[in-house]
C-alpha cells in the first residue's frame, strides 16, 4: 500500500446504536492517527429522502434530518477538520462530488472504516474496486447497526 496515495474514508458514522457504538472509539483513534500524519480524512453522511427507494421498499423513514443525520459527537470535531464531508443518498462514497474530489487529489487507495459493514462500507469498497482503486478495510473499526452476525457476513461478502 502506498500511503502517499491513500485517503481514510469514515463511512456513515451516524448509524450508531447499541449494535454499532463499540466501533466509535476505534474509528476515532484511527482518524486521530491518520490526521496526525497529515493524511486526508473523508467522512460520508447518509441522508434518506422522501420518496427514496428505502422508503418505498423496506418502508424505512429514518435518517432524513438532524439530529439523526449528524455525525456522532465523538467525531464531530474530526469531521469539521476533515478534508471533506460527502453527503450521499445511497450506499456508496462515489457520488459526483466525491468523484471530482478523488480525481483532483489523485488518490488511488481508500482505507474504509465506519458503520454498516454489510451495505454502506461494502458498497463503497466494491465501487472503489470497480473504479480501479485499491480498497482496504479496517475490520476492527467497523460495525453493523443490525448486529454482529450481519457485520461478520458483510466481511466475507465478495466485494473486491
Amino acid at each position: 500500500m502506498d500511503i502517499g496515495g491513500a485517503a481514510l474514508i469514515v463511512v456513515d458514522i451516524g448509524f450508531v446504536n447499541h449494535h454499532s457504538r463499540h466501533a466509535v472509539p476505534a474509528v476515532s483513534d484511527l482518524v486521530a492517527q491518520w490526521s496526525a500524519v497529515g493524511r486526508p480524512v473523508i467522512f460520508t453522511r447518509y441522508f434518506n429522502y422522501p420518496g427514496s427507494t428505502y422508503e418505498l421498499f423496506p418502508q424505512w423513514h429514518g435518517l432524513q434530518e438532524p439530529p439523526e443525520t449528524d455525525i456522532v459527537p465523538a467525531l464531530t470535531q474530526a469531521a469539521v477538520h476533515a478534508h471533506a464531508v460527502i453527503d450521499k443518498t445511497g450506499y456508496t462514497l462515489f457520488t459526483p462530488e466525491a468523484g471530482k474530489l478523488i480525481r483532483r487529489a489523485s488518490w488511488c487507495d481508500f482505507v474504509f472504516c465506519g458503520i454498516v459493514t454489510e451495505s454502506c462500507v461494502l458498497g463503497s469498497d466494491a465501487d472503489a474496486f470497480e473504479h480501479g482503486y485499491t480498497p482496504w478495510i479496517v475490520t476492527d473499526a467497523l460495525a453493523s447497526d443490525v448486529g454482529l452476525d450481519v457485520h461478520d457476513a458483510g466481511l466475507v461478502a465478495p466485494a473486491a
